[in-house]
């Protein structure tokens, strides 16, 4: 037996059959007592197997996502947050925007569900096996302006420009100088109408200006290319975390 297991294991290896030790024999037994043809066995097993890759390629892929917490569309509490809809939520679960290269903006106050939502749009996404980088816009500006000095620009920029889905976190939480605004700028055009943005912010659209020191130009232009494919969804009332505080 010893000999046997070593030949399928280094067959199983061979074929990327990484971790068949730990179901190749469970199965066998089963199917020795339900009596399985061999068609039916060589069927289970790959099937596991095929589960067990899609797990670890999902694991993967959340992982290099970033994401600051793992959140799910069924851990939103849409019965206090009521100014968005569940079903539309489900929907775009579905990455038909992502596919489409369409973006998403959340706009509200803090802790009214944005980031939660958000990041269950890009578990939803690594779900069906998209790329998925998640960040703050102000991690992203700190490490385009880190990449600038090292003359390593564009290989960071490509890390927000290649994945099917980036979201940016936080816009409007800080003001931006113009060289930010800039390396914030050069993302967003990198994406245009080839990937999809998920943008949160606690701004109004007519408060943009604001974040980039009343640079009116540079948040026409940024506003212009995230909303020309978007959809706006606004939240409202009282902080969830602040519920929470008062319970």
């Amino acid at each position: 037996m010893l000999e046997l297991t070593e030949r399928i294991s280094l067959a199983a290896e061979r074929v990327g059959l990484i971790d068949i030790d730990q179901t190749l024999w469970p199965l066998a037994e089963n199917a020795a007592k339900a009596k399985s043809t061999y068609a039916e066995f060589t069927c289970e097993l790959l099937e596991e197997q095929a589960r067990r890759a899609e797990d670890r390629s999902r694991e993967t892929l959340q992982r290099l996502a970033g994401f600051p917490y793992k959140k799910t569309l069924d851990d939103f509490d849409f019965s206090f947050q009521k100014s968005v809809s569940k079903k539309v939520f489900a929907e775009l679960c579905e990455c038909g925007y992502v596919r489409e290269r369409k973006n998403i903006v959340l706009l509200g106050p803090p802790g009214t569900g944005k980031t939660h939502l958000a990041i269950a749009l890009g578990m939803a996404a690594t779900e069906r096996r998209l790329r998925v980088r998640f960040t703050t816009v102000s991690a992203l500006v700190t490490r385009l302006a880190e990449a600038q000095e090292k003359n390593t620009y564009s290989r960071r920029l490509n890390t927000y420009a290649r994945p099917s889905l980036l979201i940016i976190d936080e816009f409007g939480f800080k003001t931006l100088t113009q060289t930010e605004a800039a390396l914030l700028f050069d993302v967003v055009c990198r994406r245009y109408e080839k990937g999809s943005i998920i943008l949160t912010s606690n701004k109004t659209y007519a408060q943009w200006g604001e974040v980039f020191f009343d640079n009116a130009v540079i948040a026409t232009a940024i506003l212009d290319r995230l909303l020309h494919h978007s959809s706006s969804y606004v939240l409202k009332g009282e902080s969830y975390r602040m519920k929470e505080f008062k319970k």
